[in-house]
């Protein structure tokens, strides 16, 4: 089993969320780090621990980033990191059901991904990369992400249910 750097440079970790009913805002999270202990084609032993800088949310609206990072939503203040480290991984052929603690905002909950690796090969610099793809569902109340705002027409301004979507490029330094 060798340790892989999650390489953020060509990976992603981006999330969707309803606002006020009937349209998704979309945003990433731009500074993160991970690291991946696995051996190719030998998944069902991996184990991955990845740390995101809670405040480097971005959907591209300065004052709604903002928000996110307050009180209301991430408290990024008090809880500077959003953390995630597998506790299991099973593989059916190419696909992967990832299984593993969560910690938003100091709230720790199981969470189950799903999705595939996606492939393997040598950079021009010899260097080995592997390749992920996963996703999930998110209740952000699980994680005491409450804030919300009642519309007249009914429901709320904020959807509960986040989609979380991973694009992952791990790398292991050419021998």
């Amino acid at each position: 089993m060798a340790t892989w750097q999650l390489d953020i440079g060509h990976s992603s970790i981006s999330f969707r969320v309803r606002h006020m009913m009937f349209a998704k805002v979309r945003g990433h999270f731009a500074k993160w780090e991970g690291t991946l202990d696995a051996t190719p084609g030998q998944f069902g032993a991996a184990k991955a621990t990845v740390s995101i800088d809670a405040a480097s949310i971005d959907t591209g609206i300065a004052d709604r980033d903002g928000h996110l990072r307050s009180g209301d939503f991430l408290n990024v203040a008090e809880f500077p990191t959003i953390t995630f480290v597998t506790t299991g991984v099973k593989v059916s052929g190419d696909a992967l059901t990832i299984t593993g603690d969560l910690t938003i905002r100091g709230t720790t909950r199981p969470v189950t991904l799903t999705g595939e690796a996606t492939g393997e090969g040598k950079d021009p610099w010899g260097n080995v990369r592997l390749g992920f793809s996963a996703h999930t569902k998110l209740s952000r109340k699980d994680f005491g992400l409450t804030w919300n705002q009642l519309l007249e027409t009914g429901g709320a301004v904020v959807g509960d249910e986040i989609d979380v979507d991973l694009e992952i490029e791990a790398m292991r330094p050419a021998a």
